[in-house]
């Protein structure tokens, strides 16, 4: 399991379709449902196309893969079945046996291959192993010495899990812009109106 993390490629670039903040891959999987709680959130696995756009963002394969509808199905199943086990982990709850089946069967499937070319390494992958990279990390976080720092972002809208590697594991956010801001600016507000 300990590769899974070594080939993730880490993209900074501003005109993705798709945001990274927890530092892996199987947690951002999970978080590709923004708002989680609120009456309306936001899927960002809406279509095959940003299925795709997610598996190529996030290093999985460097190409495209041939998305199906059937297969956003099958993405969001696993979704929430990773979310499910993490958010029971991270609460001290019992896995739930469905979720937990599902991503122990999706594990069992051959994972992406990569392959060294002249110009450096090359991967590519179908669906059925870009899932299974999936669910190996997910299997690797929730069986990992990283438990103990799994942590769902402080903003109440926001349900991204992240692992907090800062100093003495005071992080709050999934990331600074625009969780951590803007629950900085309604405190400051709020402190701002309680001293009027």
């Amino acid at each position: 399991m300990g590769g899974i993390a070594s080939q993730i490629v880490t993209c900074q670039n501003g005109d993705m379709e798709h945001a990274f903040p927890a530092g892996r891959p199987a947690l951002d999987f999970a978080g590709t449902l923004r708002v989680r709680r609120s009456p309306s959130p936001r899927e960002m696995l809406h279509s095959p196309s940003s299925l795709n756009s997610w598996f190529r963002e996030c290093g999985i394969t460097e190409g495209d893969i041939a998305c199906r509808p059937v297969d956003v199905r099958k993405a969001v199943t696993l979704r929430e079945a990773i979310y499910q086990l993490v958010v029971a982990r991270i609460t001290g709850e019992s896995y739930d046996q469905d979720a937990l089946i599902l991503v122990n069967d999706v594990a069992r499937q051959p994972p992406p291959v990569p392959r060294l070319t002249a110009a450096g390494c090359s991967i590519e992958a179908t669906i059925q192993q870009a899932f299974s990279y999936v669910a190996r990390d997910a299997i690797a976080v929730l069986s990992g010495p990283e438990v103990p720092l799994l942590k769902e972002c402080a903003n109440p809208d926001c349900t991204q899990i992240y692992i907090d590697h800062s100093r003495g594991a005071r992080r709050e956010w999934c990331r600074m812009d625009p969780c951590g801001n803007r629950i900085k600016a309604a405190a400051y507000r709020a402190r701002k109106r309680a001293s009027e």
